[in-house]
């Protein structure tokens, strides 16, 4: 129900219909006025965005296709060259001489991404480069029984990452993880194990080498023996039985006569 005021503009209005700027009053009118109250933001909502996940969109893209506006990650300055990436787990495939890499994303922007892989103490092997989206990669050619070092480099306009490379005797640098563990840093140690074929073939070449060893052992054994002789120990000489002095010894017995 319109209150005091309303009604006595009403009235007026019904009484003077000729009064200039008097409009007739409409309950819709006071319905609208009174449902309309400000609106209270809701809490701010993360984007669906994991920095380890393979081929994830772009934060900031995710944020445009969503109904309403989510908070990415705090980024550095694209002026800058981004943070290393943060390497993953490695799984080794001794059969197939390969290794698949994981890695994270730093909180940096970023335009691509490569593969540096030490063997000893060369040069590094360089791989091609992945887009922003790419999490996982596949590194080929790796030999049976090989210790290597894998360093992830992230790139944009103003340059790329540090890699620091193996260490002193082609040790992986400190802050980094072997095959399969977690690592801190953007490099780890991969140890490709040798294949099961290739320690059956090492068995048996272990084997015949023993065999060999033996048989060559035993046939220059006999060899001298036929050619040496064997030696024999010197035999003692027998000592003589005495004889025994009459009225000694124990009686003879007499002859019998035929």
């Amino acid at each position: 129900m319109p209150g005091p005021p309303r009604l006595l503009w009403l009235l007026l209005a019904v009484a003077f219909p000729g009064v200039p700027g008097a409009q007739p009053w409409a309950p819709e009118a006071v319905g609208e006025e009174e449902e309309e109250a400000p609106r209270t933001p809701g809490p701010p909502v993360l984007c669906d965005y994991d920095r380890c996940r393979h081929l994830q969109v772009p934060c900031r893209e995710l944020q445009s296709a969503g109904p309403t506006a989510c908070l990415c990650p705090g980024l550095s300055s694209p002026a800058r060259p981004p943070w290393p990436p943060r390497l993953g787990a490695v799984h080794v495939a001794a059969e197939a001489g390969s290794a698949e890499v994981r890695w994270c994303a730093p909180s940096s922007p970023v335009h691509r991404y490569w593969l540096l892989l030490w063997e000893g103490g060369g040069p590094p092997r360089k791989s091609g480069p992945f887009n922003a989206t790419v999490r996982r990669a596949e590194l080929k050619g790796l030999k049976p029984g090989g210790a290597y070092v894998v360093c992830v480099v992230a790139a944009n306009a103003a340059g790329e990452s540090s890699a620091p490379g193996p260490g002193p005797g082609g040790q992986a640098p400190e802050g980094s993880a072997g095959a399969g563990g977690p690592a801190l840093g953007p490099c780890g140690r991969v140890v490709v194990p040798p294949r099961p074929l290739s320690l059956v073939h090492a068995a048996v070449g272990v084997g015949a080498a023993l065999a060999l060893l033996s048989c060559g052992a035993l046939a220059w054994h006999f060899w001298l023996r036929e050619r040496c002789g064997c030696p024999r120990r010197p035999r003692r000489p027998r000592r003589p039985r005495a004889a025994n002095p009459e009225g000694t010894g124990p009686p003879r017995s007499p002859r019998r006569a035929n």
